[in-house]
């Protein structure tokens, strides 16, 4: 087993006839290196995604309609935090880069000027966001059985909007910096406090009111208040490569600052913001075909985000490891930890798609025991088993090529994968092939490989190694 796992994780190998552009470490450093990156951010992507499973199941016993409506709030939320998702990308590729550069001054002028951006925009997206719940949710697909629940549970998530906001961004700084091991600590904290307050909240127990569908937001609130009072302890510490100083003078607007950050946020936006209509015309789609089947899918889109978050604990240490090794001008390393990150990567989605196939349907019985959503998870449970594979690699390739500043090849990727051709195959397998739910993870299915196929293309053309941020 070691002489086969030696023959995988092998720099020599991977970068073939290349020379290296200075002294190699050997090959168990470099694994160990992207084993300590890789594993806590792995870890916070895998037990969040539990926990989004636990709340659904949790909110499931209030029946399929509180499902539904939960999910439906899913693309108008991720919306709303385009902007914030796209600015983080942007921090963490920045200060990946500077840490490389050993510019420790530079690092946290991004993310205090990230963070003012942040409380600026804030600001405005919730109270839009707020106001216009009704329409918005209207316009994802909600039912008379689901709205109501749905614009309740959209409006106090929205409310308490800031919280979450500025614990990301500086969990995104944390990352690019390599400290993966807080951003894990906080989010795994805060949502083990969300788990307890929707014990407490959704079916009122111990005294507390039973709140249903709110109760989960709630809960889902006081979680991000209890993450974004751990981000800001973990960049008071002096000594700390990230150090956020409240002075009045370091949080005044620097051009310099905001026009580095803008150069890749701006394409990380225009990613964000093609991902969401993609995936909201995507939910809407599937929302025609009725509350149960929209409850079966939500559900199979639960259990994908476990396997996504293998695949997105693995980019983030790719964006970290490649922005850091390209500051230090050594774009033979950030090959070779792409390559090492790419073959855990495989070896852990074939694990996942051999459970899936195996036991989709006991996991589908965590969430309901109404034999047609049972029937539709049968089928789903065997979509996912294939997508785990496309999705985990094509994951960590985009996270490569966001760590290089390659944001506007990603962006583009998003607009003909996700934008154009999930939603548009899956309106044709859905309803003109008359497939139902099947053609529309059909849709799925075609997206992730399209994915897949171009960012492979982009990653070996090694355009990304010659981009300067």
């Amino acid at each position: 087993m070691n002489a086969f796992l030696a023959k995988i994780f092998c720099a020599q190998h991977i970068l073939k006839n290349t020379a290296p552009q200075g002294e190699l470490p050997d090959d168990a450093s470099l694994l160990r290196r992207t084993i300590r990156v890789a594993w806590p951010s792995t870890l916070e992507s895998l037990l969040v995604a539990l926990v989004g499973m636990v709340d659904t199941i949790m909110v499931s016993r209030l029946g399929a309609y509180a499902i539904a409506a939960v999910g439906l709030t899913t693309q108008p939320k991720f919306i709303c935090l385009a902007l914030f998702m796209s600015l983080n990308i942007a921090v963490s590729a920045l200060v990946a880069r500077r840490k490389g550069e050993g510019d420790r001054e530079g690092a946290n002028r991004v993310l205090t000027q990230a963070i003012v951006l942040t409380l600026l925009f804030t600001v405005v997206i919730t109270a839009l966001a707020f106001v216009l719940a009704d329409p918005i949710l209207r316009l994802a697909g909600t039912n008379e059985d689901t709205h109501e629940s749905a614009a309740i549970y959209f409006r106090i998530i929205s409310a308490g909007m800031v919280f979450n906001v500025v614990s990301m961004v500086i969990n995104a700084a944390q990352r690019g910096a390599g400290n993966t091991k807080i951003a894990m600590r906080t989010n795994l904290v805060s949502n083990g406090v969300n788990i307890v307050f929707n014990y407490l909240l959704i079916e009122g127990r111990f005294g507390f009111p039973r709140l249903g569908v709110a109760g989960a937001a709630v809960a889902t609130v006081i979680g991000t208040m209890v993450a974004l009072g751990m981000s800001v302890l973990s960049v008071m510490h002096p000594e700390g490569f990230l150090h956020l100083q409240f002075q009045r003078a370091r949080f005044r607007l620097e051009k310099s600052t905001l026009a580095t950050i803008a150069n890749i946020g701006s394409s990380s936006l225009a990613e964000q913001l093609f991902l969401r209509f993609g995936f909201l015309t995507y939910t809407m789609i599937v929302a025609r075909l009725g509350t149960t089947a929209f409850a079966a899918h939500q559900v199979g889109m639960n259990v994908i985000t476990i396997s996504f978050a293998i695949g997105d604990g693995l980019s983030v240490a790719s964006v970290a490891l490649v922005g850091q090794s390209l500051g230090e001008r050594r774009g033979d390393l950030a090959r070779v930890y792409l390559a090492f990150c790419q073959r855990a990567g495989l070896f852990c989605s074939l694990s996942v798609a051999l459970l899936y196939s195996t036991v989709g349907r006991n996991i589908f019985r965590l969430f309901s025991s109404e034999e047609e959503i049972l029937v539709h998870g049968d089928m789903i449970m065997r979509m996912v088993a294939l997508i785990v594979v496309m999705q985990v690699a094509q994951v960590i390739s985009s996270g490569c090529l966001r760590g290089a500043g390659d944001t506007r090849y990603v962006a583009v990727v998003s607009l003909v994968s996700v934008a154009c051709i999930r939603p548009l195959s899956g309106y044709l397998f859905t309803y003109t092939a008359g497939l139902g739910l099947f053609g529309a993870w059909l849709g799925l299915v075609l997206d992730q490989f399209m994915r897949l196929f171009l960012t492979t293309l982009r990653v070996r053309s090694g355009k990304w190694l010659n981009i300067r941020i």
